[in-house]
Protein backbone atom coordinates (compact mmCIF):
# COMPACT_ATOMS: atom_id res chain seq x y z
CA UNK A 1 0.00 0.00 0.00
CA UNK A 2 2.06 3.16 -1.40
CA UNK A 3 -0.23 5.50 1.11
CA UNK A 4 1.14 3.88 3.92
CA UNK A 5 5.34 4.02 2.86
CA UNK A 6 4.09 7.83 1.82
CA UNK A 7 2.90 8.36 5.77
CA UNK A 8 6.06 6.38 6.88
CA UNK A 9 8.50 8.77 5.32
CA UNK A 10 7.23 11.55 5.79
CA UNK A 11 5.69 13.50 9.51
CA UNK A 12 2.86 12.09 10.11
CA UNK A 13 -0.20 14.30 11.41
CA UNK A 14 -0.73 12.73 14.76
CA UNK A 15 3.28 13.95 15.97
CA UNK A 16 1.76 17.10 16.90
CA UNK A 17 -0.52 15.27 20.13
CA UNK A 18 2.42 12.29 20.52
CA UNK A 19 5.69 13.59 19.87
CA UNK A 20 7.31 10.24 20.50
CA UNK A 21 5.73 6.71 19.68
CA UNK A 22 8.23 5.16 21.76
CA UNK A 23 7.04 2.02 22.71
CA UNK A 24 6.53 0.74 25.78
CA UNK A 25 3.73 3.32 25.04
CA UNK A 26 1.77 5.06 27.64
CA UNK A 27 -0.85 7.85 26.65
CA UNK A 28 -4.06 9.55 27.85
CA UNK A 29 -7.85 8.86 26.24
CA UNK A 30 -8.86 12.78 26.17
CA UNK A 31 -12.78 12.60 27.66
CA UNK A 32 -12.23 8.45 28.54
CA UNK A 33 -14.11 5.92 25.92
CA UNK A 34 -17.53 6.31 24.92
CA UNK A 35 -19.70 4.85 22.04
CA UNK A 36 -19.09 6.06 18.93
CA UNK A 37 -15.19 6.63 20.33
CA UNK A 38 -12.60 4.95 18.29
CA UNK A 39 -8.87 4.42 18.69
CA UNK A 40 -6.46 3.53 15.90
CA UNK A 41 -3.21 2.11 16.42
CA UNK A 42 -0.85 1.42 13.24
CA UNK A 43 2.74 0.30 13.39
CA UNK A 44 5.36 -2.38 12.27
CA UNK A 45 6.11 -5.42 13.27
CA UNK A 46 9.09 -6.36 14.16
CA UNK A 47 11.35 -8.60 12.03
CA UNK A 48 11.43 -11.80 14.75
CA UNK A 49 8.25 -10.91 17.07
CA UNK A 50 7.14 -12.81 20.22
CA UNK A 51 4.32 -11.18 20.74
CA UNK A 52 3.23 -7.01 21.62
CA UNK A 53 0.29 -5.82 23.80
CA UNK A 54 -2.43 -3.28 22.88
CA UNK A 55 -4.51 -2.17 26.66
CA UNK A 56 -6.88 0.27 27.45
CA UNK A 57 -6.59 0.99 30.98
CA UNK A 58 -8.47 3.32 33.84
CA UNK A 59 -5.57 5.58 34.71
CA UNK A 60 -1.96 4.07 34.88
CA UNK A 61 -1.62 3.64 38.45
CA UNK A 62 0.64 0.20 38.66
CA UNK A 63 0.37 -0.48 42.42
CA UNK A 64 -2.41 -1.13 42.79
CA UNK A 65 -2.51 -2.03 39.35
CA UNK A 66 -5.19 0.01 37.24
CA UNK A 67 -8.33 -2.11 35.78
CA UNK A 68 -7.28 -2.89 32.28
CA UNK A 69 -11.23 -2.46 30.50
CA UNK A 70 -9.41 -4.67 27.34
CA UNK A 71 -6.43 -6.88 26.56
CA UNK A 72 -4.89 -7.61 23.36
CA UNK A 73 -2.15 -9.38 22.81
CA UNK A 74 -0.87 -10.87 19.28
CA UNK A 75 1.51 -13.78 20.50
CA UNK A 76 2.94 -14.88 16.90
CA UNK A 77 4.61 -18.78 18.23
CA UNK A 78 0.56 -19.59 19.12
CA UNK A 79 -0.42 -17.29 15.94
CA UNK A 80 -2.99 -16.40 18.56
CA UNK A 81 -4.65 -12.82 19.26
CA UNK A 82 -5.69 -12.86 22.54
CA UNK A 83 -8.34 -10.65 24.64
CA UNK A 84 -8.88 -10.30 28.61
CA UNK A 85 -9.68 -8.07 31.02
CA UNK A 86 -8.06 -7.20 34.84
CA UNK A 87 -10.79 -5.89 37.05
CA UNK A 88 -9.85 -4.96 40.77
CA UNK A 89 -6.55 -7.19 40.36
CA UNK A 90 -8.67 -9.93 38.75
CA UNK A 91 -7.98 -11.28 35.54
CA UNK A 92 -10.77 -12.46 33.82
CA UNK A 93 -11.63 -15.29 31.08
CA UNK A 94 -8.99 -14.90 28.03
CA UNK A 95 -11.03 -15.24 24.88
CA UNK A 96 -8.75 -16.61 22.13
CA UNK A 97 -10.93 -17.73 19.34
CA UNK A 98 -9.93 -15.52 15.87
CA UNK A 99 -10.85 -16.65 11.88
CA UNK A 100 -7.28 -16.03 11.12
CA UNK A 101 -4.19 -14.50 12.54
CA UNK A 102 -4.16 -10.83 10.54
CA UNK A 103 -0.05 -10.05 11.72
CA UNK A 104 3.22 -10.64 9.89
CA UNK A 105 6.86 -10.42 10.62
CA UNK A 106 8.15 -6.91 9.70
CA UNK A 107 4.85 -6.03 8.43
CA UNK A 108 2.84 -2.68 8.86
CA UNK A 109 -0.10 -2.89 10.73
CA UNK A 110 -3.53 -0.93 11.46
CA UNK A 111 -5.43 -2.05 14.52
CA UNK A 112 -9.19 -0.05 15.57
CA UNK A 113 -11.16 -0.63 17.85
CA UNK A 114 -13.78 0.99 18.01
CA UNK A 115 -16.43 1.38 21.62
CA UNK A 116 -20.17 0.24 21.37
CA UNK A 117 -22.55 0.71 23.77
CA UNK A 118 -22.18 -3.03 24.89
CA UNK A 119 -18.83 -4.16 23.41
CA UNK A 120 -15.53 -3.06 21.66
CA UNK A 121 -15.30 -4.36 17.95
CA UNK A 122 -11.78 -5.13 17.09
CA UNK A 123 -10.82 -4.33 12.97
CA UNK A 124 -7.78 -5.40 11.57
CA UNK A 125 -6.13 -3.74 8.30
CA UNK A 126 -10.45 -2.97 7.81
CA UNK A 127 -11.72 -6.34 8.39
CA UNK A 128 -13.77 -7.30 11.86
CA UNK A 129 -11.74 -10.01 13.72
CA UNK A 130 -13.89 -10.22 17.09
CA UNK A 131 -16.09 -8.36 19.12
CA UNK A 132 -15.33 -8.02 23.11
CA UNK A 133 -18.13 -7.23 25.81
CA UNK A 134 -17.55 -4.76 27.86
CA UNK A 135 -16.57 -6.02 31.56
CA UNK A 136 -15.98 -2.45 32.90
CA UNK A 137 -19.40 -0.46 33.46
CA UNK A 138 -18.08 2.74 33.31
CA UNK A 139 -16.70 3.37 29.75
CA UNK A 140 -15.63 7.18 30.69
CA UNK A 141 -12.87 5.91 33.53
CA UNK A 142 -10.95 3.79 30.28
CA UNK A 143 -8.61 6.97 29.73
CA UNK A 144 -5.02 5.21 29.22
CA UNK A 145 -3.83 3.75 26.57
CA UNK A 146 -0.32 1.02 26.82
CA UNK A 147 1.24 -0.58 24.52
CA UNK A 148 4.01 -2.82 24.43
CA UNK A 149 6.14 -5.53 22.70
CA UNK A 150 7.91 -6.06 19.68
CA UNK A 151 6.00 -3.52 17.16
CA UNK A 152 7.37 0.16 15.89
CA UNK A 153 4.32 2.22 16.31
CA UNK A 154 3.98 4.90 13.64
CA UNK A 155 0.66 6.73 14.44
CA UNK A 156 -1.99 6.68 17.03
CA UNK A 157 -5.70 8.27 16.59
Amino acid sequence: DGHLNNSLGSPVQADVYFPRLIVPFCGHIKGGMRPGKKILVMGIVDLNPESFGISLTCGESEDPPADVAIELKAVFTDRQFVRNSCIAGEWGEEQTSIPYFPFIPDQPFRVEILCEHPRFRIFVDGHQLFDFYHRIETLSAIDTIKINGDLQLTKLG
